[in-house]
């Protein structure tokens, strides 16, 4: 199957390879894995726990390939399906998983999306409505890049968001994993390669670093899957997560872009401007309320 490579002039190249995303990276994880099949296969076969950081920027580094990767974006699509094809088992409650479920493989994808339209509520500019659906446009790209099922695709951005309530609702689960994972990023340190001028910037004063990852993840679910997995988060929270949320977005859009963009991202953005690139554009190296509906 022939997809179209994304460029330069789309959303995803503006967006996908930013450090921003870091941001939403921990909600992104709980999301995924109150999926019943996503969380029995990341607690069996994932080292969320040993290694959070190191995950997070292989996902990271896969994410980019698809997005700057030109051509070789769709070959690390179906590298990816191949790497989670011999995974499967039964979980904990006798039910059978694999990671390619149609359902929950899709799943994974489209909460990418959510996250970006999350992302863009909390920590830069809200897309209206004609940009959340340029950005689903491109998503279902991206979902072929994956190999996401015709039948697992929305077809407009309504009904994505009528999906979206469904999952939530009737599909997920406070899943072990999803609340496992929440206590992990308790304890997880800042990003290692994150760059030095980020670092200073990453805590703000008064939390550590694993309550502020924490206290990302909580603040950025949407308001049901707190309920649904007994999560607080008062008034006071919201409003401490929207100022520092103002101060990200007001910082963002002046940084330089080997600041802005993790470094795949950055080559890559770079050698699309024909300006020379060390070492190859593609080497690996690692890195509210609800939005508008239409």
């Amino acid at each position: 199957m022939d997809v179209e490579p994304f460029g330069p002039g789309s959303m995803h190249w503006e967006t996908a390879g930013e450090y921003r995303n870091l941001l939403v990276a921990g909600s992104a994880l709980v999301l995924q894995t109150m999926h019943p099949a996503v969380g029995a296969a990341v607690a069996a076969h994932s080292a969320y726990k040993d290694d959070p950081w190191g995950r997070l920027d292989r996902t990271l580094t896969s994410v980019q390939k698809w997005v700057y990767g030109g051509a070789a974006g769709p070959a690390e699509g179906r590298r990816l399906r191949e790497m989670h094809a011999p995974i499967s088992g039964v979980d904990e409650q006798g039910r059978a998983y694999h990671a390619l479920n149609g359902d929950a493989w899709a799943w994974v994808h489209w909460t990418l999306f959510e996250r970006f339209i999350t992302l863009n509520e909390y920590f830069g500019r809200p897309y209206p409505v004609q940009r959340q659906e340029l950005l689903f446009a491109e998503s279902k790209q991206l979902a072929r890049i994956l190999r996401v099922s015709e039948r697992e695709m929305p077809a407009d951005l309504a009904a994505f968001w009528d999906y979206f309530d469904h999952m939530v609702a009737e599909r997920l689960e406070p899943h072990p994993t999803a609340l496992d994972v929440l206590e992990v990023l308790h304890g997880t340190p800042m990003p290692p390669r994150l760059p030095a001028a980020l670092r200073r910037a990453w805590v703000p004063v008064g939390m550590a670093s694993g309550e502020f990852n924490h206290f990302l993840a909580v603040g950025t679910l949407p308001p049901a899957v707190r309920r649904k997995l007994g999560l607080a988060w008062s008034g006071r929270d919201e409003r401490r997560l929207r100022r520092i949320g103002r101060a990200i977005a007001l910082v963002t859009p002046r940084l330089p872009e080997r600041l802005r963009y993790m470094p795949i991202a950055y080559r890559a953005r770079r050698a699309a401007r024909g300006r020379p690139v060390v070492n190859g554009a593609f080497r690996e190296s690692s890195p509210t309320p609800r939005p508008a509906r239409p």
